[in-house]
């Protein structure tokens, strides 16, 4: 992802700087990362599927699918494997309100002892779940800075300044959306599922991955719910 982690600097460096400084990010909207450089990020999760599971022509038929995916891409993307440890708290206040509403004594122990063995195992065996992203950029050509008399037309008139700029961010999100398309179109064929993340769910993908100690408990998006949506 796009510089995810503050550039080296040493500590008198980084004194007096804002932690602002060091994120490449402007601002996420519209389900769109703009960048500082103004270049446009879509972020795609993705589900995982057992290819050892798959039958020779299944596997065939997927690694074909891939290999034609690959192929027709004219643009570069990036492929996100993130590890974090296996959050079961939500699943465990499940069972401890699925306990305290269970009126027979012998199930409500039950499910005491699982719950307990449940949480037990995860702290013990510190297992870790995968998340699967593909970052899809698009970079403008205006990226640059601009000229002087395109500072001096902004100075001059900020209010249509500000409109034009709108009008462009919705040109380029157009193009951006129609790189997604190609690629949800073109991993359909694997079996794969795929779903454009919105504002909010980028907004922690890269607040957890700025602060990886801080949301070890943060809410997570299950895989297993993504449907395949097309923009």
């Amino acid at each position: 992802m796009e510089s995810l982690h503050s550039k080296n600097l040493t500590k008198d460096e980084s004194l007096g700087k804002s932690a602002q400084e060091f994120v490449d990010i402007a601002e996420i909207k519209d389900g769109v990362v703009v960048l500082k450089n103004n270049s446009l990020r879509a972020v795609l999760m993705v589900s995982s599927i057992n290819f050892d599971l798959k039958s020779t022509q299944e596997q065939e038929a997927i690694v074909a699918a891939y290999q034609g995916f690959l192929n027709s891409l004219d643009f570069p993307i990036q492929i996100l494997i993130s590890t974090r440890k296996l959050d079961i708290d939500p699943y465990l206040n499940l069972l401890a309100e699925k306990e305290r509403i269970q009126p027979n004594d012998l199930l409500r122990f039950q499910i005491s002892e699982y719950r307990a063995f449940v949480k037990n195992l995860v702290d013990i065996s510190n297992i870790m779940s995968k998340f699967f992203y593909i970052i899809v950029p698009f970079a403008l050509t205006e990226a640059k800075k601009g000229s002087f008399l395109e500072k001096l037309k902004i100075a001059l008139n900020p209010k249509q300044a500000k409109i034009e700029r709108e009008m462009e961010f919705e040109s380029y999100k157009t193009q951006l959306w129609q790189r997604v398309d190609h690629i949800i179109a073109g991993l359909s064929g694997t079996g794969i599922k795929i779903t454009p993340l919105g504002t909010e769910e980028l907004i922690e993908l890269y607040y957890n991955a700025y602060n990886p100690k801080v949301t070890d408990s943060a809410e997570r998006i299950e895989t297993e719910k993504l449907e395949l949506e097309r923009i």
